[in-house]
């Protein structure tokens, strides 16, 4: 089991639970080292003053909250740790909720909770229990480092895991990030709509880390001696086009599908593009062909032919 990472106890009701706070995580991340490039010799971080320019040691370093530029309160330890936190060594539930009501983006690190001695496993088995048949979640206070925080409590795999949890004060409104309002057609949403379906997966497990592979890649050449590996296929997406967005679904629905190993069966539709009062002329890109039309919007003879037959029944229908 990895070290304790924190240890106290739920408190659930009149029941507490010892438990043990270990991480559920692992950084698998290749991380890289400061170094001299003449001769390799790593470069450390040197904390300095920036008063006297003196490089510190470990214990001639505090806390100090700046009120202003001119002015920094001191703040000890011991000062900290006489401020009251009810939660200082508890786990305190005072929620149950539905898991579909608290926003994901709210959710921060993970932790396992382990039971802490044999006295923790029955009162740990009823909450897990109770989680499990209740299909609810935990909403908890807890105290770490000095600060009261916000904490769910929901079971993966017969344990109880510790996400936790931002305040509702810490989320920006997304409000001014949000695009001005679109018209879509009902037949690009219904396409948008296929391809979700086509690139649905049962699970995710199946996802790995490719750029950490091509790294791993790359320091073993350099350290073997070998060749390095080339740039990896595939060209640069172009930017700043105008696209046939009902164009680029079907495409990409087709893509889809082969990808997985099933059948485009038949041709994909083309629409025109219709564009506003200030937008130039779209110019048809010159990449590769489909079946009845041209990457980028380009129609071959028999998709005019389709359009022109389209028109002429619209105007017929019209008068």
């Amino acid at each position: 089991m990895p070290r304790p990472l924190w240890t106290g106890a739920i408190s659930f009701g009149l029941v507490t639970i010892p438990v043990k706070v270990v991480s559920a995580t692992q950084d698998h991340s290749i991380h890289f080292r400061q170094v001299h490039l003449k001769d390799l010799g790593r470069v450390r971080t040197r904390k300095v003053c920036e008063l006297d320019g003196k490089a510190l040691s470990q214990d001639e370093i505090g806390k100090g909250y700046e009120l202003s530029k001119e002015e920094t309160v001191p703040v000890t330890d011991e000062e900290l740790d006489r401020i009251p936190l009810p939660t200082a060594k508890a786990i305190e539930i005072v929620a149950f909720v539905d898991a579909d009501s608290i926003d994901p983006i709210r959710i921060g690190d993970s932790y396992f909770l382990a039971t802490d001695g044999q006295v923790a496993a029955k009162p740990y088995t009823l909450l897990r229990r109770a989680l499990e048949r209740s299909d609810k979640v935990a909403v908890a206070k807890f105290a770490w480092h000095n600060r009261e925080r916000l904490g769910l409590l929901r079971v993966r795999e017969g344990a109880i895991v510790l996400h936790s949890m931002r305040w509702p004060d810490e989320i920006r409104s997304p409000e001014s990030l949000a695009p001005r309002e679109v018209e879509l057609r009902e037949d690009e949403i219904e396409r948008a709509v296929q391809l979700t379906d086509t690139m649905a997966l049962d699970s995710i497990a199946g996802f790995r880390d490719a750029y950490r592979d091509a790294l791993e890649e790359l320091l073993t050449a350099k350290s073997e001696g070998k060749e390095l590996p080339g740039p990896a296929e595939g060209g640069e997406r172009e930017e700043g086009k105008v696209v046939d967005l009902m164009a680029a679904l079907s495409a990409s629905v087709e893509a889809a599908k082969e990808s997985r190993g099933e059948d485009g069966g038949g041709e994909a539709t083309v629409h025109e593009m219709r564009p506003g009062k200030k937008t130039a002329p779209r110019k048809a890109a010159a990449s590769g062909k489909t079946t009845g039309q041209k990457a980028g919007g380009r129609k071959t003879a028999a998709a005019k032919k389709t359009t022109g037959t389209k028109r002429t029944a619209r105007k017929q229908s019209a008068s």
